[in-house]
């Protein structure tokens, strides 16, 4: 069997190795970084969300780019096998709300710890500390015979291979080594990249109030957000509120979907902050509210309604002056006071940046890409695997399952 040399500690790379060594090929694992996963650990606030328990058919819908590439993949290695992979080698897991997959223990160490002891198990050499300077190719091959030789690392050694995957990730968290490194190799091998964005990324907001509301959680809001008159999404779910902007899973899945339409002008936001309530239904509980306190002045009678926080800057945007009479109250201020519950305005400027992004939007151009082996079309023994293709997808584990698939698929295919 050959040598296969795989770049990159992440969990494609790991996969990738563990198959590839599976499989009677010799594995090393090349890691520029002091230890493996350094991005991995830092997943779901430490909990490592490491697949979705959903349906297998139903992983495409959560694909943003390029979901018909990973048919081969999806079905190779879907997610039920993920967990069975994880369990096999003693990692309890869990299944909690919206099918998220979680070690039971809660701790992302435990995810890298189990396929550590998956590649001790397999023999994969792993040498940390290493990085990879450049991707060689054989010379005086025929036209059209490209093929890879191995790697030159940057203190010039040169290691020779039958293949190399390259599962580099991409370019958000830097801190972790997601440098951009494979864009380059692919690049310098004749590979095209799509321009890279971050992606599942906070939103900076325009209005200055929003740094008052630092730190406020809203669960079970509802949020719309548009381009003119343009619906571009609308969910229901769990958002934060940050010293720039927003954040959350609601809005995290929303940096995905509108994406595109975030650099071409700032876009507008409503918040539903009394989604369960009609107009009329909440018009009654505020006319209820008001009734209890109808001596007490605006700003201390609306204390129900609200968290402690969001009620000076709702108070505010409401027009309404905070020491007015609630009993003075006009129905034309109710009004405009029920329209600024239902539809709690905020301009979107701008996203965040890579080190606050959880994925790479963008990355090598699939159609130069195998499906069904992962294996450049054209460089033969060069594969990819991972966050470095022009891949992505929404929050819920389905990401990092986009990199089990690709990452054993890769190392599935590579020929002797």
């Amino acid at each position: 069997m050959g040598k296969v040399i795989v770049i990159g500690g992440g969990p494609a790379g790991m996969m990738a190795a563990c198959q590839a060594a599976g499989r009677g090929h010799k594995a090393i694992l090349l890691e520029k970084n002091e230890k493996l996963g350094k991005k991995l650990y830092i997943t779901g606030k430490g909990r490592c969300n490491l697949t979705n328990a959903c349906e297998a058919e139903d992983l495409f819908k959560y694909v943003m780019r390029n979901g018909k590439f990973l048919y081969a993949a999806f079905y190779g290695y879907s997610n039920s096998q993920t967990i069975d992979f994880f369990e096999s080698h003693g990692l309890a897991t869990k299944v909690e709300r919206g099918e998220r997959v979680f070690p039971q223990s809660d701790h992302s160490s435990d995810v890298i710890r189990t396929l550590q002891r998956a590649l001790r198990e397999q023999g994969v050499e792993v040498r940390l500390h290493t990085q990879v300077k450049q991707v060689l190719e054989e010379t005086g091959q025929p036209e059209g015979m490209r093929r890879i030789r191995g790697v030159m690392l940057r203190d010039g050694r040169v290691i020779e291979a039958d293949a190399v995957i390259v599962a580099t990730g991409g370019r958000s968290y830097a801190s972790t080594g997601s440098t951009g490194d494979g864009y380059r190799f692919a690049e310098e091998l004749g590979h095209k990249v799509t321009e890279c964005q971050p992606s599942l990324v906070p939103f900076e907001a325009a209005e200055g109030w929003v740094k008052d509301l630092q730190g406020l959680s809203l669960r079970n809001v509802a949020v719309c957000i548009r381009k003119e008159k343009k619906v571009l999404f609308q969910e229901f779910g769990e958002m934060l509120f940050t010293h720039y902007g927003v954040s959350g899973p609601l809005l995290l899945s929303a940096s995905s979907i509108v994406n595109d339409y975030m650099h071409q002008m700032p876009l507008s936001m409503e918040i539903d902050l009394k989604p369960a309530l009609s107009r009329e239904q909440l018009d009654k509980r505020v006319l209820r509210d008001f009734e209890e306190n109808k001596n007490r002045q605006f700003k201390n009678a609306v204390q129900k309604l609200f968290p402690a926080k969001l009620i000076p800057v709702i108070v505010f945007l409401s027009g309404i002056h905070p020491d007015k009479k609630v009993n003075e109250v006009t129905k034309e201020e109710r009004g405009d006071f029920i329209r600024l519950i239902k539809a709690f305005p905020l301009t979107l400027s701008r996203f965040r940046g890579f080190d606050e992004a959880i994925i790479t939007r963008g990355g090598v151009q699939v159609r130069e890409v195998n499906p069904s082996t992962m294996e450049s079309k054209l460089v033969q023994g060069l594969y990819f695997a991972g966050e470095v293709l022009d891949l992505d997808a929404l929050t819920g584990g389905f990401n990092l399952q986009i990199a089990w698939s690709t990452g054993y698929l890769a190392g599935d295919s590579v020929q002797p």
